[in-house]
């Protein structure tokens, strides 16, 4: 195992942690290693589950603001409670039923005294990579890989909440059955139900949803139509008449 060298008393300026340094330390030595002092160490947890937190409390927040709210006080919440841990489930399921709380608790508040607002539009769930495009993908392909990942993130975001959780955990993060029902404090077999409803609430409105956007595809007009009309008259300018 790589020997941990991070010094928290060195004056000298450091490179920010990245989530890939020290991949092969487990999660538990570097919470030992926060609790023995070496306070610096946290920032590595953080950037391993920053994307997993976010992504579970803008489920359950819809609101990309709240949930990186929020991810803040769970992280908070998890460091002042880190001796807690002990070691019984993964420190990544431990780490994110911390951040479920918190989501959910925003939520009860939020319903006691505002309602919640959810803004269109701004999510930072990435689509598959299906509608990701290279660097070297034209622009026209870039612009539909686009429409079509916006498509995906709102009809997520239009996803009752319950689903939604589930189907950002399972389908988005990758967790298994039983780490998405630990996370979330529910069943396996509730698990797999509203994983099976978010997906078929999601196929019924893509197929919707593409179905209209579908009538734009490989659109044709503006100064394309007007380029291709000059030209061929162009072209046929020095021709005879047709017979």
């Amino acid at each position: 195992m790589e020997k941990l060298s991070l010094s928290t008393q060195s004056s000298e300026p450091r490179a920010p942690l990245e989530a890939g340094d020290f991949p092969e330390v487990p999660d538990e030595e570097l919470v030992e290693r926060v609790l023995q002092g070496e306070i610096a160490w946290f920032e590595l947890l953080m950037r391993r589950y920053n994307q997993r937190l976010f992504r579970v409390t803008r489920a359950i927040l819809g609101s990309s603001a709240e949930a990186e709210d929020v991810t803040q006080d769970a992280y908070v919440r998890a460091y002042t409670h880190l001796g807690q841990f002990e070691g019984r489930a993964r420190f990544a399921t431990w780490l994110t039923k911390i951040a479920v709380y918190e989501a959910r608790e925003r939520v009860r508040k939020q319903r006691r005294f505002t309602p919640l607002e959810e803004p269109h539009g701004v999510t930072d769930i990435r689509p598959p990579t299906l509608l990701r495009t290279a660097p070297g993908d034209d622009p026209e392909s870039s612009a539909a890989a686009r429409e079509l990942g916006a498509v995906l993130r709102e009809a997520v975001d239009e996803l009752p909440k319950p689903l939604r959780e589930v189907f950002v955990l399972r389908q988005v993060e990758g967790l298994s059955t039983a780490e998405t029902a630990e996370c979330l404090e529910i069943t396996a077999a509730n698990v797999k139900v509203r994983l099976h409803r978010a997906r078929t609430t999601l196929q019924s409105d893509l197929d919707r949803r593409l179905g209209e956007a579908a009538r734009s595809l490989y659109g044709f007009d503006g100064e394309r139509c007007d380029r291709l009309v000059r030209r061929v008259l162009e072209r046929i300018a020095h021709l005879d008449p047709p017979a």
